[in-house]
């Protein structure tokens, strides 16, 4: 069904016009391809096309642009100018063949779109080293409805007019990337942990860590989120002219999420070449060995025990950490990619803060005493679809001190702890986000403590505030035990059976004892029934 036009030279698809209700109705259409699909191949089928709709648009706006600037030459030599390939290039532009273009594939799909859309992806990669083995060609198989794929390519074909307020193409096909990835992560609920972290916890980790400029790196990047909210960021904050001031570098383990990132990372105009040319594991196959990073930021696996330990590596500096916990290599590996001014901000389990088991507290101890941890906070609960287990973020720095010309406040000796539990909003019945307002209320008090420029120009000032932050010199950590639980310094009354600050093994060894007395407490009344029963019997 073609699209209707509307005065505004816009298309309106069945009769909706919004950006969301656009993606709802291509969620819908694409819904109905899943057939005999798993979870995971049909993540990569309906992304990809996402994908090739793209870089067909974008090839065609600069070969507008291109053409618009050839008025002035003969037109029998304008041919020449138009395939020039370094003119597509230069503006981070794929090449896209003839054959592989949107127009071309939407003209011969009644042939069969199947084909099509496999050679299209083949030659696309063919000609762009940048995503050679990226893209998927699974669209011409037994399990793929054909007549359902033509509707969606069909439907695909007005994204083009759902810009508003003079976006690009571009700008709102990326947001539908973004919104088809979190309905995947929606879908798929635990397994989606390995690709997507909700939007709001990324958010707060770059509103703190402000990345303007710079490298910025994530050693287990999944479908490469972190780094398209610091472009989000830049751009709100300094303009789409700087956002090549951010040079980002990631590596990812599992081949399909690697390939979603260089996919999600190419629509966001963003070079995909800084994660690799190959997935591959951090600890055991480290891409990036002599990374120097200005900005970390990560959401590892939570608790891996499934991990490349080996006890020799040099980035054990504050200790090994255990085989059955990566909790600690990963906040190691971070501390050593980190540059001499450079911050990172991590998501981890709430154990982390408290574990004492294997050497963890050893190692948390030590990392505290070299004035490496800056700031702590405590997530609410239900942020997760992809895990029950509590969260908390990490924020690590390597310098405290005021920094020359920064002119921040010298933090040394000092962790900013934040309470942060009591924020959000829950959208249904197991999902909870952090509003705007939530996000802020964290940035600006890290901010206002370090005195960053942001805090100044609003006036903001650090104090701390009973029950949400408090700012404590390492004597008072060191006689937590160095504890990092923040409600045990903001005021809130922790105990020692609150589940978020105790170690989950720990839990269950003590609620084993305990059961184990219950077994021997029923064995002994059971016998004292038995002899009062044998007395009566008497």
């Amino acid at each position: 069904m073609p699209p209707r036009k509307r005065a505004n030279g816009q298309a309106e698809l069945f009769g909706v016009s919004s950006t969301k209700q656009i993606q709802d109705v291509l969620w819908k259409a694409a819904d109905k391809l899943r057939g005999s699909m798993d979870a995971a191949q049909y993540k990569e089928f309906v992304l990809g096309l996402v994908f090739l709709k793209y870089v067909s648009d974008a090839f065609a706006e600069r070969r507008a642009q291109i053409k618009a600037s050839l008025s002035d030459i003969p037109e029998n030599r304008r041919a020449q100018f138009l395939d020039e390939r370094d003119e597509y290039i230069s503006a981070n532009v794929f090449w896209v063949p003839e054959t592989a273009r949107w127009d071309y594939l939407v003209e011969n799909a009644p042939g069969g779109v199947g084909a099509l859309l496999d050679d299209a992806m083949d030659a696309i990669m063919r000609e762009n080293p940048a995503l050679t083995g990226v893209l998927p060609k699974i669209f011409n198989r037994d399990n793929v409805d054909q007549k359902r794929l033509r509707e969606l390519v069909d439907l695909i074909s007005d994204a083009r007019f759902t810009g508003h307020d003079d976006r690009e193409a571009k700008d709102v096909l990326g947001e539908t990337y973004e919104y088809f990835l979190e309905k995947f992560a929606r879908a798929e609920g635990k397994r989606a942990g390995e690709f997507y972290t909700p939007p709001s916890v990324v958010r707060v980790l770059v509103d703190v860590l402000e990345p303007y400029e710079g490298r910025v790196y994530d050693p287990c990047c999944g479908s490469g989120g972190m780094f398209v909210q610091s472009k989000k960021f830049v751009e709100k904050h300094a303009g789409r002219d700087h956002t090549h001031d951010i040079a980002i570098y990631g590596q990812e383990a599992n081949e399909r999420t690697w390939r979603l990132a260089k996919m999600n990372l190419a629509i966001h105009g963003m070079d995909p070449v800084g994660i690799g040319d190959r997935w591959a594991d951090t600890f055991s196959d480290d891409k990036h060995p002599d990374m120097r990073a200005d900005f970390i930021m990560a959401n590892p696996p939570f608790n891996m025990s499934d991990w490349a330990r080996r006890e020799t590596d040099p980035r054990w500096r504050y200790g090994v950490p255990p085989q059955s916990n990566a909790n600690y290599a990963w906040l190691q590996h971070i501390l050593s990619k980190l540059g001499d001014r450079g911050s990172a901000g991590v998501v981890l389990a709430n154990g982390s803060m408290s574990s004492k088991q294997s050497g963890e507290g050893e190692i948390r101890r030590a990392m505290v005493e070299a004035d490496l941890v800056a700031c702590m906070v405590a997530l609410p609960p239900n942020l997760f679809r992809t895990t029950a287990i509590p969260a908390c973020l990490w924020f690590l720095t390597k310098d405290k001190t005021p920094q020359g010309a920064k002119a921040l406040t010298d933090r040394r000796g000092e962790i900013l702890f934040i309470d942060a539990r009591a924020l959000g909003t829950m959208i249904d019945r197991t999902e909870r986000v952090l509003t705007d307002d939530d996000i802020a209320k964290i940035a600006d008090t890290y901010h206002a403590w370090r005195g960053t420029k942001s805090a100044k120009s609003k006036g903001q000032t650090y104090e701390n505030v009973p029950g949400f932050c408090y700012s404590a010199k390492l004597d008072e950590v060191a006689a937590h035990e160095h504890v990092l639980t923040p409600g045990r310094y903001v005021g809130a009354t922790e105990t020692d059976e609150d589940v978020d600050a105790e170690p989950f093994t720990d839990r269950i060894t003590r609620l084993t004892k305990e059961l184990y007395t219950h077994f021997e407490e029923s064995n002994r009344l059971e016998n004292v029934i038995r002899q009062q029963l044998e007395r009566l019997d008497a």
